[in-house]
């Protein structure tokens, strides 16, 4: 009888040490490769806060920016596989670093585990207000008959609104100057005083100065327009048929994260994708929800990847 009981209780610890340990069972860190304050920053801390409601224990968001998010992709890949490390990942991390910047180690198919997608975003093109050029179809007939005249400004060499505008240039056939900045807002600056002509800038942070008046947009990079800016073309539409052009927000994981893991993730990705109050959040400010699997993921990075593989070789881009 002892014998049994003392079974007994063993059991009943070993049982409960193991409920103790059901992932998860403490705070989960949200990596983010930008900056506090910026739009993939703003658009995690949204998402934190849901994902956090969905799993039972807050979701802390930890910015490690620089390199265009490759510094936290490398902590990604290097932290340990128990779920207690994710990274929200925007798309130019896996889809353009890697081709631009030759420091980079990473795969960007194969050296994650992949959770999945949780958002589109839509870039816009936005011109000085006082520029002459009233549509897509002007700025780059302006652009053709004035060489040297129309210059861009970017985030950087290789940014997304880099590569954004290259596309363009290349799909027209036209010459721009590019004007590299250290980040967006001084790119901005220099759009509305007259300095650059033109960027590309994600809808979100750019409504507001759309409707300020401090720069004009001439269309969007998607396929459809935007809910956000429901008036402005888009590129498709303004004549260019094959640019169709979207931006995403994913959560990646450490290679070899188990898959029990991975699948309470998984499942509460997918739930904070169809909450209609966190959708309503994130339409208000321009995202369009594409909530979708591990393979979906990947077979986008592989997409993307040949894309802008193109773009960089074709312009022979490096970043330094």
């Amino acid at each position: 009888m002892l014998r049994l009981i003392l079974t007994g209780a063993m059991l009943a610890l070993v049982h409960g040490a193991a409920l103790a340990d059901a992932y998860p069972s403490r705070p989960v860190r949200l990596l983010v490769g930008y900056a506090p304050g910026g739009p993939v920053d703003t658009a995690a801390r949204i998402y934190a806060d849901y994902l956090g409601r969905v799993i039972k224990q807050p979701v802390i968001v930890d910015n490690r920016p620089g390199a265009s998010g490759a510094i936290a992709a490398g902590m990604t890949m290097n932290a340990k596989a128990d779920g207690y490390t994710v990274y929200f990942v925007a798309s130019p991390t896996m889809t353009m670093t890697p081709l631009v910047q030759k420091s980079v180690s990473f795969r960007p198919a194969q050296d994650f585990t992949y959770v999945g997608l949780i958002t589109d975003y839509t870039n816009v093109l936005l011109i000085n207000k006082d520029f002459p050029a009233k549509n897509v179809d002007e700025l780059v007939s302006y652009a053709r008959k004035h060489p040297g005249e129309v210059s861009y400004g970017s985030a950087g060499v290789g940014a997304s609104n880099h590569l954004s505008a290259e596309l363009l240039a290349q799909m027209t056939g036209v010459k721009m100057l590019h004007v590299p900045y250290k980040g967006n807002a001084p790119a901005m600056a220099d759009v509305m005083s007259g300095k650059v002509t033109f960027m590309f800038d994600i809808t979100g942070t750019a409504v507001g100065h759309i409707n300020g008046g401090k720069v004009r947009a001439l269309a969007v990079t998607s396929k459809e327009r935007n809910a956000a800016l429901p008036t402005v073309p888009t590129l498709v539409e303004s004549g260019l048929k094959k640019y169709d052009l979207t931006g995403w927000y994913a959560l990646i994981g450490p290679p070899g994260m188990p898959a029990d893991v991975t699948d309470v993730l998984v499942k509460a990705q997918q739930a904070v994708g169809h909450d209609p109050a966190f959708r309503d959040r994130m339409s208000a400010v321009g995202y369009d929800l594409n909530v979708a699997g591990p393979a979906a993921l990947q077979a986008r990075i592989r997409k993307e990847l040949a894309l802008w593989g193109n773009v960089v070789k074709t312009a022979n881009i490096e970043a330094e």
